[in-house]
């Protein structure tokens, strides 16, 4: 064989074995969203997959990885629609109210909502679940936070218990969203919310 055919080889080789690993993430993603962790078996997964329990254990140590993957993407998916509802905005202030309003939204879709906030925490463990949250959120929280000080916009306090509360008023709300029946809810929980970080600001 080739130099040449050896690094096509290699290329669809490395192509084969990133599509297993989105085609498991996928399926993972539903099937941990549709039901919930404990109601999903391994064998399910591989299954709907169309792979191997030994290709899933290529990628991941088990279901337990599996579902800390999905709950890593769909963080970012939400981090994503945090920074895109900020970006639509000059102001800071406007950027920071508006990124909290859509992870308000965003988190309240019963299927981000059932991994990200209802498993996350149960499989994980909350010391590590915490830690994933604060490197997908509270950090660009703090950031966003701690310029609005720097603009004389928030006044000047340690941004760390400021995040904490904010980040687990905002899950505490999404969870009480995602059992609530009345559509209503979610504009009253942004407006709370807004006058809540309305009264941070003094400039």
């Amino acid at each position: 064989m080739s130099m040449r055919s050896a690094m096509q080889q290699h290329g669809i080789r490395a192509q084969q074995r990133e599509q297993t690993r989105q085609s498991l993430l996928r399926e993972g993603r539903r099937l941990f969203s549709g039901r919930g962790y404990g109601a999903v078996s391994l064998a399910e997964i591989v299954q709907a997959a169309g792979v191997t329990k030994g290709a899933l254990y290529h990628h991941f140590t088990g279901k337990t990885d599996l579902f800390r993957a999905v709950l890593e993407e769909l963080q970012q998916e939400v981090g994503q629609r945090v920074a895109a509802a900020a970006d639509t905005h000059d102001d800071p202030w406007t950027q920071l109210t508006a990124g909290c309003q859509e992870f308000l939204t965003a988190t309240t879709d019963p299927d981000i909502q059932r991994v990200m906030l209802v498993d996350g925490p149960a499989v994980l463990g909350w010391s590590q679940w915490r830690a994933m949250d604060e490197a997908a959120s509270a950090r660009h929280l703090a950031d966003a936070l701690s310029f609005l000080m720097d603009e004389g916009i928030v006044a000047p306090q340690p941004v760390a218990p400021l995040v904490h509360l904010l980040s687990g008023a905002m899950n505490e709300a999404a969870l009480w969203l995602a059992s609530s029946s009345d559509p209503e809810d979610l504009n009253h929980t942004k407006a709370a919310l807004g006058q809540l970080l309305q009264a941070l600001r003094i400039g």
